[in-house]
């Protein structure tokens, strides 16, 4: 038995705001509906996915990672879109991070010089 994808669950209050940013985020719709007016789902690797659903409750609380191949173009892109990444930092090991935060304080953070082992 193998795991054949990984789907990270994003919790929104008010879901078209929610699915607007999302797009705008992305620079893209969504490449799935499968469950209209409660969740969308953007492909982002060959088997990873990230889903945007109503869940007032629990909206606010995801932290969603997102190794990148150019950290300063995937915020220059996001800028370009009219979103605010944070400033890169340079944390351990030469690994940079820049964090956005959606409008229902979910954070998502790119990770810039990813390595699978340190």
């Amino acid at each position: 038995m193998a795991i054949e994808h990984v789907l990270a669950v994003v919790p929104v209050a008010d879901f078209d705001a929610g699915h607007q940013w999302y797009e705008r985020f992305f620079g893209r719709p969504a490449d799935n509906l499968p469950m209209e007016g409660r969740l969308v789902e953007w492909r982002v690797t060959e088997n990873g996915w990230l889903q945007v659903t109503t869940d007032p409750g629990r909206a606010g609380s995801a932290l969603v990672n997102f190794a990148v191949d150019d950290l300063d173009q995937h915020t220059e892109d996001l800028a370009r879109r009219g979103l605010a990444p944070g400033e890169i930092e340079t944390v351990n090991k030469g690994v940079q991070l820049s964090a956005i935060t959606d409008p229902d304080g979910n954070t998502i953070t790119f990770i810039g010089s990813f390595r699978i082992e340190y």
